[in-house]
């Protein structure tokens, strides 16, 4: 009886739901009755995925890059489905705002601890052979990492460091964009000419990269946290769990690149240039990018000393013992 009683209600919720549409609810429950059994395969669009990987060389280690960076761009995609939930948010539920951080922290976890994948899982003579054909393509194109910096912190926290001082809230969107730290990475510092990589990535993503930013003008992750009222900005759950943000995207994340960098590209006489001509040893290390997402949860000393320690670790690791 309780089973009827609990179909009748569904069938009413139904159609209420579908009077709507023009259709009766016996048209749908016969296209129910049509349709065909869903599987996991079809459902995730196993086929398709498993299609994507296509290189460009015969050397069997690229089909290994070629996955590690698709799943990367996965999970940089969850992040930016976390952020977007706190950009949008209205309510400044704190255990809301914890669990996002928290969520998020556990994709760059993910990501950083299958960077090893990366530093130990490919042949380095494969793969000083197969980047050449991959060329001007770069990892620094990667636009879902962009954008994961745009909702965490204004604009002007990503300002290179070395122009940070002349730049504020005050200057435009687009003035802010134009100094970004992330340009120098792929500018020839001597002559001021930005590489094809740079070019490339501007002229594809520059007008959404601005979208962003204005629509999360007032309302990035900091921005946010700074909204909270001063009891919630005091807890400890949540400055942990944007510290620990903080930390993997600024420091933890460029390091396992560094590591990667360092020994693909790093161990000849000579410097090797990365692919896309980005001048690595001066971009990716986080002392000298200086980002910081939540620069007040930090002292100044702390913010003086960011990602120092990173930096011995990989080029000199022999420091602490000499000394």
């Amino acid at each position: 009886m309780r089973d009827k009683e609990r179909i009748d209600s569904q069938i009413s919720k139904l159609e209420e739901k579908y009077k709507d549409s023009g259709q009766d609810l016996s048209s749908y429950l016969d296209g129910l009755l049509y349709q065909r059994y869903l599987t996991y395969w079809d459902y995730i669009h196993l086929d398709t995925l498993l299609s994507l990987q296509v290189p460009r060389t015969y050397f069997p280690d690229e089909e290994i890059f070629i996955m590690y960076h698709q799943i990367t761009e996965l999970y940089f995609k969850l992040i930016l489905h976390e952020q977007k939930q706190l950009v949008d948010d209205k309510s400044q539920n704190i255990d809301f705002f914890i669990e996002k951080a928290r969520r998020i922290n556990s994709y760059f976890k993910a990501l950083i601890s299958s960077f090893g994948i990366m530093i130990k899982g490919m042949e380095r003579e494969q793969f000083l052979q197969y980047r050449m054909a991959l060329l001007p393509a770069s990892g620094f194109q990667s636009a879902q990492y962009r954008m994961i910096e745009i909702y965490a912190t204004p604009l002007e926290n990503l300002v290179h460091h070395t122009e940070r001082d002349a730049f504020s809230s005050e200057n435009s969107l687009e003035e802010l964009y134009e100094q970004i730290y992330w340009k120098k990475g792929a500018t020839d510092l001597a002559t001021g000419e930005k590489t094809l990589t740079l070019k490339q990535f501007e002229y594809r993503y520059t007008p959404r990269l601005i979208r962003i930013a204005k629509q999360v003008e007032q309302s990035t992750i900091y921005q946010k946290y700074q909204q909270l009222s001063a009891d919630k900005k005091d807890n400890k759950e949540l400055i942990e769990a944007l510290k620990t943000l903080d930390m993997n995207a600024n420091v933890n994340w460029p390091l396992m690149h560094m590591g990667s960098a360092h020994r693909y590209l790093g161990k000849d006489k000579e410097q090797i240039d990365a692919t896309g001509g980005t001048n690595w040893k001066e971009y990716l290390p986080p002392s000298f990018q200086k980002i910081v997402f939540f620069p007040g949860l930090y002292s100044k000393q702390e913010l003086n000393d960011w990602g120092k320690e990173w930096v011995d670790h990989i080029f000199n690791p022999d420091k602490k013992q000499t000394e």
